[in-house]
């Protein structure tokens, strides 16, 4: 099965990185370089609707990121925190919906409490902002498949129907920023006829203007899915 050029992606996906080296290279605190990348996600969320976007998908905290400092862990909760409550209002007069993926339950619970309540009031929105928390994509295929088998035989669908993003559209560009090239457990079964496109630009300085560029390349490209 292929694709014609010119086609749309619904679904977008972005690893988010160089918010450290960022900072690092301008002699600033790697705090600063988070609070600059959480201005990048408002931009790019309000990017959405324009750009003909049905979902987005941001990876913003893995299960890994546990072994990282704690007072940087503390200044990401916090930030995370606040983009819930600054920016619910902004999401809910744009028609955005907010989901999470991953095992957000267990991050602390006002945090928890914050986000069940920015999902119940944004349960209406056309466009979708897909978050990741706690989220490692071994894992979710693990859960999934373990689900599927409760239920009977595991084959393809049936464990897809235990993803996170079971009620997402089909992934169909996964970008990453800051030069890495490595998917880090992310999306690793929706990302199996994605498009990829990788990046020097370090995820502060990402901007709606970079993710276009990123869709026109997508639908410049012949998606084969397997075929010829």
């Amino acid at each position: 099965m292929s694709d014609s050029t010119g086609s749309r992606a619904r679904h977008v996906a972005i690893i988010m990185d160089g918010n450290g080296r960022w900072a690092k290279r301008r002699g600033l605190p790697r705090a600063l370089g988070h609070r600059r990348g959480v201005e990048a996600v408002r931009k790019l969320v309000r990017a959405v609707e324009p750009l003909g976007i049905d979902c987005l998908t941001l990876y913003a905290f893995s299960s890994e990121n546990w072994k990282r400092p704690e007072d940087e862990i503390d200044h990401l909760m916090g930030l995370l925190r606040r983009f819930i409550e600054t920016d619910l209002p902004e999401f809910i007069a744009n028609d955005v919906r907010l989901k999470i993926i991953g095992d957000y339950h267990a991050l602390a619970p006002d945090i928890v409490e914050s986000i069940e309540d920015a999902i119940e009031r944004t349960a209406a929105g056309k466009r979708i902002l897909a978050v990741a928390l706690n989220y490692g994509s071994q894992q979710e295929i693990v859960r999934a498949a373990a689900l599927a088998a409760q239920e009977g035989e595991v084959t393809e669908a049936s464990l897809a129907r235990h993803l996170y993003t079971h009620d997402l559209p089909p992934l169909d560009l996964l970008i990453r920023t800051s030069g890495e090239v490595r998917l880090s457990n992310f999306l690793l079964w929706q990302a199996a006829y994605a498009e990829m496109v990788f990046t020097e630009v370090l995820w502060p300085d990402y901007t709606p203007e970079h993710l276009r560029t990123a869709l026109d390349d997508f639908a410049a490209r012949e998606r084969r899915f397997g075929g010829r």
